[in-house]
C-alpha cells in the first residue's frame, strides 16, 4: 500500500502526530492518506498504564516552570511546547468529549480517572480525520531509497507500505510488554544516527538488604526479586511531605521534597523517581549512590533534638509508663514521632537507639540513646545496590541524539523525509504528567511538519 505519510507506533505521540498531520492537511484543502502501523493488538498500550490506569496525561505550567521539570533537551523542546502547549491539548481532548481535571501540582487528568478515555479520544480523533490505524502490524524493516525519496516498511508475514515521509513514534525500551522494544532506535542507527546511551528513568531503586540478591553492586536488580525480611517490614509504607537527598560518591547530587513509597521494587512514588535518573546513571556509572530520607524536614537537628528529650521526659512522667520497661517507653516515644507500621524497620535499621550496658551477672542497664534517634529521624540513609529495569522504568533516557534532528519540526538533519518524537527521542522529564506532554507535543510538530510539505 502507498500512503503520502506512515507513522510507526501508535502510542501517544505516533497518534497525535497522525492526528496532526491529517489535520493540518484536511485544514488546507488537501486530502493526505496517513497510516499508523502499531505491532499490538491495539493502540495506546503504555497510555492505558499510565498513572496506576488514571493517566495524568499533561501538566498544565507555562514553558518557564514546566522546562523546569525536563531533564534532558529542554531547549530542543521549547518550539514542540509552543505548538502544543497544555491549555490546547487539554482543549483538545475536551473538544472530542473527554472532560478533565485539574488536580494538585498542576496534573491534568481525564474526568473519569480513566485512561482508557485518553486512548478511545485519541484513537476518535484520529478516525474522524481519516487516519488509517493499522493494529497488530509489526514492522521488520525500513527501506530508503534516495533516488524516488520513498520509505518502504516491511511488515512480517510480507506485506510492505511505502510513503515519501515516515514519522517514527516507537518509544524507547521501557515496559516492552506495551510494545516498546527499541525497534525505533535500531532503525535509527542503520540509518545513520546517534543514539545516546540508554538507561531506565522514573524507576524503582532497591536499597541495600532490600531484595534477596546475591552479591553487591551497581545493577538491574527484577522486580520479582524476593524480599528480605527487612524488605518485608518496609514495602507498603507510604511517607508523606519528607525530604530526600540522593549522594554521589557522598556528596549531595539532588535533594527533593515530597511523597515517598516503599514497594516490591523498592523506593518509588514522586520522590524516589525524581531522584531515580540520576540514581541510576551514576551507579551505571560506576559510583555509589545513597538516598538518605529526613523525616522531620520542617525543625533542625537541634529543635527536633530538644522536642525527642521533652517527649521522653512526658512519657517517663506518665502514670501509665510506671511499669513499662525502658523498650516499651521506647516505642511510645517512637510512634509520637512516625507512623506505627514503621517503627519495626525503622529500629531495624538503626540498632545505636537501644544501649544495653551490663553491671554485673543479673543487672543490665537499658539505656535509650534519644540524641541517635533525632539524627536517624533527620538523616536515614539507604545505600542504593541497584534499580528496576526496563520492565518496570516508566520511561528511558537517553534516545536519538538531538543533534541529528531539527527542533522546529523534529524532522531527521541526516534524512529527508523521515521524523522522530516521543521517547524514541533524548528527551525525559519528571513524572507529574510532564512525559505526556513531551510525547504528544514533539508529535503534534513531527505531523504537522510532514503534512506541511506536501
Amino acid at each position: 500500500m502507498k500512503y503520502d505519510i506512515l507513522v510507526i507506533g501508535g502510542g501517544a505521540s505516533g497518534l497525535m502526530a497522525a492526528y496532526s498531520a491529517a489535520s493540518t492537511a484536511a485544514d488546507k484543502g488537501r486530502d493526505l492518506r496517513v497510516c499508523v502501523l502499531e505491532k499490538m493488538p491495539r493502540p495506546g498500550r503504555k497510555i492505558m498504564i499510565t498513572g496506576k490506569g488514571r493517566c495524568n496525561f499533561t501538566n498544565m505550567k507555562d514553558w518557564n516552570a514546566f522546562s523546569a521539570h525536563v531533564r534532558s533537551g529542554s531547549k530542543f523542546l521549547r518550539s514542540a511546547f509552543y505548538s502544543l502547549p497544555p491549555e490546547r491539548l487539554e482543549a483538545f481532548f475536551n473538544g472530542y468529549g473527554m472532560e478533565s481535571v485539574v488536580e494538585r501540582g498542576d496534573r491534568a487528568f481525564p474526568a473519569s480517572h480513566r485512561s482508557a478515555d485518553v486512548v478511545d479520544t485519541l484513537v476518535r480523533a484520529c478516525q474522524g480525520v481519516g487516519v488509517i490505524i493499522e493494529t497488530e502490524a509489526e514492522v521488520e524493516e525500513i527501506r530508503h531509497s534516495r533516488e524516488d525519496t520513498l520509505f518502504t516498511v516491511q511488515l512480517t508475514g510480507g506485506r510492505s507500505h511505502s510513503a515519501p515521509k515516515l514519522i517514527v513514534a516507537t518509544g524507547g525500551l521501557s515496559y516492552p510488554g506495551t510494545g516498546s522494544t527499541g525497534d525505533g532506535l535500531r532503525w535509527a542507527r542503520e540509518l545513520g544516527h546517534t543514539v545516546t546511551p540508554l538507561f531506565p528513568s522514573l524507576t524503582a531503586l532497591v536499597p541495600r538488604g532490600y531484595k534477596d540478591a546475591e552479591g553487591r553492586g551497581p545493577r538491574h536488580i527484577p522486580r520479582e526479586t524476593p524480599m528480605t525480611e527487612f524488605g518485608q517490614k518496609l514495602c507498603g509504607i507510604q511517607l508523606k511531605n519528607v525530604g530526600a537527598s540522593l549522594l554521589v560518591q557522598d556528596t549531595v547530587a539532588g535533594s527533593e521534597f515530597g511523597d515517598i513509597d516503599f514497594t516490591d521494587g523498592g523506593l518509588e512514588g514522586p520522590l524516589g523517581f525524581q531522584l531515580s535518573r540520576k540514581a541510576v546513571k551514576s551507579l551505571t556509572n560506576g559510583s555509589r549512590v545513597a538516598i538518605t530520607l529526613d523525616l522531620k524536614p520542617g525543625v533542625s537537628l537541634t529543635e527536633l533534638t530538644t522536642r525527642v528529650k521533652e517527649l521522653w521526659e512526658e512519657i517517663a512522667h506518665d502514670p501509665r509508663s510506671a511499669r513499662i520497661r525502658e523498650k516499651e517507653r521506647c516505642r511510645i516515644l517512637l510512634g509520637k514521632l512516625m507512623p506505627w507500621e514503621l517503627i519495626p524497620a525503622f529500629t531495624a535499621a538503626h540498632p545505636g537507639i537501644i544501649t544495653l550496658e551490663r553491671r554485673g551477672r543479673a543487672d543490665t542497664k537499658v539505656w535509650i540513646n534519644l540524641v541517635t534517634i533525632a539524627k536517624a529521624l533527620k538523616e536515614w540513609r539507604f545505600d542504593i545496590d541497584g534499580y528496576v529495569g526496563w520492565e518496570r522504568a516508566v520511561i528511558t533516557a537517553g534516545g536519538v541524539s538531538l543533534d541529528d534532528v531539527v527542533p522546529k519540526t523534529m524532522e531527521s538533519r541526516l534524512v529527508p523525509g523521515l521524523y522522530f518524537c516521543g521517547e524514541t527521542l533524548d528527551i525525559d522529564a519528571d513524572t507529574g504528567g510532564y512525559n505526556l506532554q513531551l510525547a504528544f507535543c514533539t508529535g503534534n510538530l513531527a505531523g504537522i511538519s510532514a503534512a506541511g510539505v506536501f
